[in-house]
């Protein structure tokens, strides 16, 4: 990342062309720049028109201004927009006058929310949360992630690291006064008390079974089965488009297509594989891997077959749905039969019969899947990795009091430092490019 003593800027609203564009700027040249370009300093946080001119004098854009001065801002730093009107040609002419300024630059990937961040506007969880916001395709998704971004995971972790604190404190006050008798069993049993209740709470937190982070990144369903059993029309009906290539030649889909659906605000990747049958052509035996290793790591297999029962060639631990296709199409000698042990359907994919009651099943699946109801409060694996260790170093520090009120003192300094983490606020500089790197410019 370059300094922060540099203004930087960047286009905050969607791709050229548009009706309207919105240029941010944050940093302590941001006011010299509204100055210098719209030719007089709007008052705060009220919208003012203004002719924008470059340095030459030559006009830009009739545009709109707002200045936000430091630290009532996003980033807590000086920040202006300018909106314009979004055809390449202004923005164009916008960036090279913003670019003419010393120590003004373009903003990099997610340099707006690490300012904030920095600031103390934002810790890292809300961080993350805003950044799932930004790439939430379901509505599920987007009510955990604005969850987050208002502070579910980062208030609790501040109100356990308090209390971690006060816990500590109480063993620290025990230790200083070990000489004063029955002092320290007075202080250390409240502590202890209190280290037990928060133990408890965290672990119910870790108790939810990754259901945030599973939201998060979607429910995968894998469509497998031999070849020519309509898979690929099921993906297309599913995906109400054609997304797939539909031929009555074996061996037509080569290669693993994947689709993205919203059932019921729950994210669900659907996968159309390659149908599985020995073959000699190497193009189709890379589809058939393909077809098998997507098959072995979704959280769902639809086994499509023209009859039932059927031949399920399936090994991953994800449980399998037998769905008999074509069931417009009676072939003879070969009777429709139950498939033991196994949840089964009839769909005709391309008349809809039994669709509806297909993607209700996978609903239901997809509820029970990501636990129903509101998600828990933890949203990445990096937060249910510090809450690990957190519960780790309470459990130890209750472990070990009785061989010494150092050695538990010393475990809640740890517990504490692991939430620390998770806010951002104590050594996390290893993992804050990584995080903000995910962001998109102008955020």
């Amino acid at each position: 990342m370059h300094s922060r003593d540099q203004t930087i800027f960047a286009l905050s609203s969607g791709r050229p062309p548009s009706a309207i564009a919105l240029v941010r700027i944050s940093g302590s040249q941001a006011g010299q720049i509204v100055t210098a370009l719209a030719g007089k300093m709007p008052l705060p946080r009220r919208a003012t028109r203004a002719l924008l001119k470059d340095v030459g004098q030559r006009p830009i854009d009739d545009a709109v201004v707002l200045w936000f001065p430091a630290p009532a801002s996003a980033t807590g730093e000086d920040v202006a927009e300018f909106h314009v009107h979004g055809g390449r040609a202004v923005l164009a002419a916008l960036f090279a006058a913003l670019s003419g300024f010393e120590n003004v630059r373009a903003a990099e990937p997610g340099e707006f929310t690490r300012r904030a961040f920095e600031n103390g506007k934002l810790d890292l969880t809300e961080a993350e949360g805003l950044d799932d916001l930004i790439h939430a395709d379901t509505d599920r998704q987007r009510r955990q992630a604005l969850r987050q971004l208002k502070g579910l995971l980062g208030d609790r972790a501040r109100e356990w690291r308090a209390r971690i604190i006060e816990a500590s404190a109480l063993i620290e006050a025990g230790i200083d006064f070990s000489d004063e008798g029955d002092v320290p069993a007075e202080l250390i049993a409240p502590a202890l008390a209190k280290v037990k209740t928060l133990l408890a709470e965290i672990e119910e937190a870790l108790a939810g079974q990754g259901r945030s982070e599973r939201l998060r990144d979607g429910l995968v369903v894998a469509i497998a089965g031999l070849p020519n059993v309509g898979k690929s029309t099921l993906m297309n009906a599913l995906a109400r488009r054609e997304v797939a290539i539909v031929s009555p030649h074996a061996g037509t889909t080569r290669d693993v297509i994947e689709v993205q659906l919203d059932l019921d605000g729950y994210p669900v990747t659907v996968i159309d594989t390659a149908g599985i049958r020995e073959t000699d052509d190497p193009v189709e035996q890379e589809g058939v891997r393909r077809a098998r290793a997507r098959a072995a790591d979704a959280d769902l297999v639809l086994w499509l077959a023209d009859t039932l029962p059927a031949s399920v060639q399936h090994d991953g631990p994800a449980p399998v749905w037998t769905v008999r296709s074509k069931s417009d199409l009676e072939t003879p000698g070969r009777p429709l039969a139950d498939a033991p042990g196994q949840e089964t359907f009839e769909i005709s994919a391309s008349r809809g019969d039994g669709l509806p009651e297909l993607i209700a099943a996978l609903v239901g699946f997809a509820e029970s899947y990501f636990g129903g109801g509101e998600a828990g409060l933890i949203g990445r694996t990096r937060q249910r990795k510090l809450l690990q260790e957190t519960a780790v170093a309470l459990r130890r520090c209750i472990e070990i009091v009785g061989e010494g009120e150092e050695l538990a003192a010393e475990e809640l300094r740890r517990a504490a430092h692991s939430l620390g983490r998770i806010l951002g606020r104590v050594d996390v500089e290893d993992i804050l490019d990584v995080i903000f790197r995910e962001f998109c410019v102008g955020k």
